[in-house]
């Protein structure tokens, strides 16, 4: 018998070898250190790093989840960050693969702590996973605050992922716990004082109570009884299909017309001898070829080009070479070379593509900048494209400009005047306001189903990432503005969808079967 535990032990040691080795550089057994369960497990130098690592292990995983939920904006964030760098680079990409390599790092070294204990191993964290837990705490720390400094509203963008990941994050906090249970037992059970088996089992009872609980606190409009979930909201292209052909050209509306879209969004500027085009960017430089035409010209605002000047530019190359959109798919190369050939397009013929398509309209309008010959004249040039030239069916425009709302519900009634903010319901019906354009951020199906009900619809911009279309489905949202017009058609129904029956029948079965096991491992 003595002689078989001992060659168990034997064969156990490249296991313990190996779980040294990668966290303290100990590889020999006579370099290593037994502890009793029970008894401090390290020295105290030790003892007071281990909740750094812990620390680092959470801001670790806080970033990842909050840059990952993130990815709705992060054309947005690229766009600004080109604005101030002047050269294209994914650097949304790069934040998110750094943050899930630095969070799998962090795990990896909790894991192995934990791996340890449960060997009755003293821990001893090499130095150079000591600066390296430095740095991931520094980094994630930093980036948190930046965040909230520079992006505002990106903790609205995480609170509403809450509402649509909270019962799965609940299970994986919940499995997370009965994995710690294990080592927690261990030496909670062997300790000889009782005062240190409270300071033990203590914190993570009161962890796990709060965990069995928080789903009474918990609400999403996506848990909700069977026959009550709204339309499907429709799909608005963001300057057409942005992730499919170069944004604000005619590829891109057919694109986002070929793909279902029920609407197409654009920006309109006014070139300097009077020809409404489309075009986001104050300047030409992201999404044309000035800096081989116009090389002196790049900074130029656009609007003080002529409509001659303008025609000679290529609005497609630019985004072959930048690939704008993490997780572009390849096009084909029937579609690169039509890329290749895009050029600005008019308001003129933009309109008249969407009124032959049947397709609702609503653009940004940019009053041109001062010494601009048609700075007082604006509106009533984009009017007159749009009642003369286009002649599009009055009902598909969506008029978001307010400025000069009354003149324009006097000489071309019948648009659908659309505002850009909340506003209370009688303001809004007095100014004959039919449909609202909100930030996504601004969801509220309390405010929604409000609107509603006084016949004034909801559209939220920009909408790209599937968990946020379906949690808007729920909301009650009327159409949303997107750039995957191609994604998000394929929904059937919203994603974490579920009655409130199933969600309860979820919360308590991940309970009682967690207690279940925690209670047979604190058992054995």
């Amino acid at each position: 018998v003595v002689r078989r535990r001992l060659l168990q032990r034997y064969e156990h040691q490249p296991f313990i070898s190996c779980l040294a080795g990668f966290y303290s550089c100990r590889w020999k057994r006579y370099q290593r250190e037994r502890t009793e369960p029970g008894k401090c497990c390290c020295s105290m130098r030790e003892c007071m790093f281990f909740p750094l690592l812990v620390a680092a292990f959470c801001f670790s995983l806080v970033f990842l989840y909050t840059w990952g939920e993130g990815k709705n904006d992060y054309n947005g964030f690229d766009w600004y960050n080109y604005g101030n760098l002047g050269f294209w680079f994914l650097w949304s990409l790069l934040i998110l693969i750094v943050a899930a390599v630095l969070f799998a790092y962090i795990s990896l070294l909790l894991v192995l702590a934990l791996c340890l204990l449960a060997e009755g191993q003293q821990l001893y964290l090499h130095w150079s996973h000591k600066i390296g837990t430095f740095l991931v705490l520094g980094f994630t720390i930093s980036s948190l605050f930046a965040l909230s400094i520079l992006w505002r509203d990106h903790h609205k963008t995480v609170r509403l992922s809450f509402q649509v990941t909270a019962p799965y994050l609940h299970i994986g906090a919940i499995a997370m716990m009965v994995l710690l249970a294990w080592p927690v037992a261990l030496h909670a059970i062997r300790a000889e004082k009782k005062v240190t088996r409270v300071i033990i089992v203590g914190p993570y009872l009161a962890i796990l109570l709060f965990l069995f609980l928080i789903p009474l606190g918990m609400y999403s409009p996506c848990i909700r009884e069977m026959g009550t979930l709204g339309p499907k909201p429709a799909l608005i292209g963001h300057r057409g299909a942005p992730m499919l052909a170069p944004e604000n050209t005619e590829m891109s509306f057919l694109k986002a017309i070929e793909h279902g879209g029920d609407g197409l969004e654009t920006d309109v500027a006014i070139s300097y001898d009077g020809v409404p085009f489309l075009m986001h960017d104050d300047t030409l430089r992201r999404t044309t070829n000035i800096q081989e035409v116009y090389p002196n010209d790049t900074d130029k605002a656009a609007s003080f080009f002529s409509w001659d000047a303008l025609q000679k530019l290529n609005a497609g190359t630019w985004f072959l070479k930048n690939k704008p959109f993490v997780g572009m798919g390849s096009l084909s190369k029937a579609d690169q070379n039509q890329a290749m050939n895009q050029s600005i397009y008019t308001l003129s013929s933009f309109l008249r593509l969407a009124d032959s398509h049947n397709k609702l309209v609503i653009f940004d309008l940019y009053r041109p900048p001062e010494k601009h010959p048609y700075r007082n004249l604006w509106i009533r040039k984009i009017l007159d494209v749009i009642l003369t030239e286009a002649k599009i069916k009055r009902h598909l425009v969506l008029w978001l400009h307010n400025g000069v709302r009354p003149f324009v519900q006097a000489v071309a009634p019948g648009f659908q005047h659309t505002m850009g903010k909340k506003a209370p319901i009688e303001d809004l019906l007095k100014h004959k306001i039919v449909k609202l354009n909100l930030v996504y951020t601004d969801m509220s199906t309390e405010d929604i189903r409000k609107y509603a009900e006084a016949n004034i619809t909801t559209n939220l911009y920009v909408v790209n990432e599937p968990w946020l279309y379906s949690l808007a489905w729920c909301s009650g949202a009327h159409s949303v503005t997107t750039n995957a017009v191609h994604l998000l058609k394929d929904l059937s129904q919203p994603l974490f969808l579920m009655t409130p029956q199933q969600y309860n029948i979820m919360w308590i079965l991940t309970d009682l079967t967690s207690a279940f096991l925690i209670s047979l491992i604190f058992a054995l």
